[in-house]
């Protein structure tokens, strides 16, 4: 036998507890009793008979309390197999891992904010499989398309501004990438997840557009950063903090490009949303354009299950208390007929 909420048994604990405080609160009355009355009153007021019913109710309520705790614990035994379907979505996460996503506008700093929006995404698949991209001035399937997200989540953590060695922005060949690693012969609907600052030093994202359409592949873009922008904090040789510059030495400022991404989005059925510090937009891209999408059956498991046995311990526990209750009732026709009498 197993137990399908082990957690509650600890409430068993509480049972004896109980019993203790009643039993205690029931000869702290009695006592009282007998400080008032003389033995003679007291049998005639609280005779030996009804304290041994009683004690015998007071039984009777905590066995059916203990049977209630161990059916909320949802006792187990027998097996039996049930096939179980996973069907989902086709997700790649395109990342963005260029040295602009150090900047700090939003904090701790874009890469590491997107990082865990990210995160909070995952927590809300049911199935959808899911992968990563990280790109700058080069891009490659870093995590393939998986519903182990523990899995997916490992390689998340790793991701940061080195993990690509080319330097810049490729957005569009980020995007090529991740047309050609969907699995053309599924049914579900595919989502590119686009999460970067939207600036582009090379090629040009809008051409994707008309290839993301032809396949029927949905782009939802958050923009990460502010459009005022911030600075591009650097570590220096000897480990000291200094700021990015362009090859003319000048220190470069990092701004949120966001007429680009909300092109792409709108022309390709997404949405776009731009990432706060308090909302990084992943969970309104979730539940307005992806939830509603439709899934496909990606494969089919044999799982072994236990059968839930909490009825028997249930009809203990109301079995005990109509028990306890046709005893009290019993109480109460020997208190009236003793008052008549």
């Amino acid at each position: 036998m197993q137990w399908g909420a082990p957690e509650l048994l600890h409430l068993l604990w509480a049972v004896p507890v109980l019993g203790v405080v009643l039993y205690l609160l029931t000869r702290l009355r009695e006592n009282r009793l007998r400080a008032i009355m003389d033995d003679a009153v007291l049998q005639s007021v609280l005779p030996e008979k009804r304290r041994v019913r009683q004690r015998r109710r007071l039984i009777l309520w905590l066995a059916a309390l203990t049977a209630a705790i161990l059916a909320l614990a949802r006792p187990q035994w027998g097996e039996r197999w049930i096939e179980v379907q996973h069907r989902g979505l086709e997700i790649l996460v395109v990342l963005d891992t260029s040295n602009s996503m150090r900047a700090e506008d939003i904090r701790p700093n874009r890469l590491e904010r997107a990082k865990l929006g990210i995160r909070d995404l995952v927590s809300q698949l049911r199935g959808d499989r899911i992968g990563l991209i990280p790109f700058a001035g080069d891009s490659y399937l870093y995590c393939p398309q998986t519903s182990d997200y523990g899995a997916f989540l490992m390689m998340l953590d790793d991701v940061d501004t080195d993990i690509i060695p080319r330097g810049g922005t490729a957005i569009e060949q980020a995007l090529r990438r991740a047309i050609n690693s969907f699995d053309e012969d599924t049914t579900a609907d595919r989502v590119i997840l686009l999460i970067t600052d939207g600036e582009d030093h090379e090629g040009n994202p809008l051409a994707v557009i008309d290839e993301l359409r032809r396949r029927d592949i949905r782009l939802f873009a958050v923009g990460v950063g502010t459009p005022e922008g911030d600075l591009i904090p650097m570590t220096d040789d000897q480990g000291r903090t200094t700021f990015l510059r362009d090859r003319e030495g000048n220190i470069v400022r990092t701004r949120l490009e966001e007429d680009l991404l909300e092109r792409l989005a709108a022309r390709t059925g997404g949405m776009y949303v731009r990432a706060t510090p308090m909302d990084f937009g992943l969970d309104r891209i979730y539940e307005q354009g992806i939830a509603p999408l439709q899934r496909d059956l990606f494969d089919t498991e044999q799982v072994l299950t236990y059968e839930d046995r909490f009825g028997w311990f249930l009809g203990v526990a109301l079995l005990l208390l109509g028990v306890e209750a046709v005893m009290s009732d019993g109480t109460r026709r020997a208190r009236r007929k003793e008052v008549h009498s």
